[in-house]
C-alpha cells in the first residue's frame, strides 16, 4: 500500500470519527408505536412523537382497531390510554 492511500485512509477514519461524535454517524429510526389516545370527546389514534393525531374516533374499540392496522403494517406497538392518561395495555406486533 502506498503511503498516499494509507494517509488517505487514517484522513477517512478520522472524518468518520468526528461526524460519528457529532452526531452524524448514528441513524436513528423513526418509531411508528401507535397510541390510542382520549381526544375531545372521544378517543384518537397518534403516532409516537408527533402533535398531529392521525385519526379521531367516537369509541375507544374503534380507535385500537385503526391504531392495530397501523401497527401492524409498520411492525410497531400498540399503546392504549386509560380515560386519566395513564397507560391501560400494550400490544406488540412488531418481529
Amino acid at each position: 500500500m502506498s503511503k498516499q492511500n494509507a494517509i488517505a485512509k487514517e484522513i477517512q477514519k478520522l472524518i468518520e470519527a468526528i461526524l460519528k461524535a457529532l452526531g452524524y454517524g448514528s441513524s436513528r429510526k423513526r418509531t411508528w408505536h401507535q397510541h390510542v389516545v382520549p381526544y375531545e370527546d372521544g378517543w384518537a389514534v397518534r403516532r409516537e412523537g408527533n402533535k398531529r393525531i392521525t385519526s379521531k374516533h367516537r369509541k375507544q374499540s374503534t380507535a385500537i382497531t385503526k391504531a392495530k392496522v397501523l401497527a401492524k403494517r409498520h411492525k410497531a406497538d400498540v399503546i392504549i390510554h386509560r380515560e386519566s392518561g395513564g397507560i391501560r395495555e400494550r400490544l406488540s406486533y412488531g418481529d
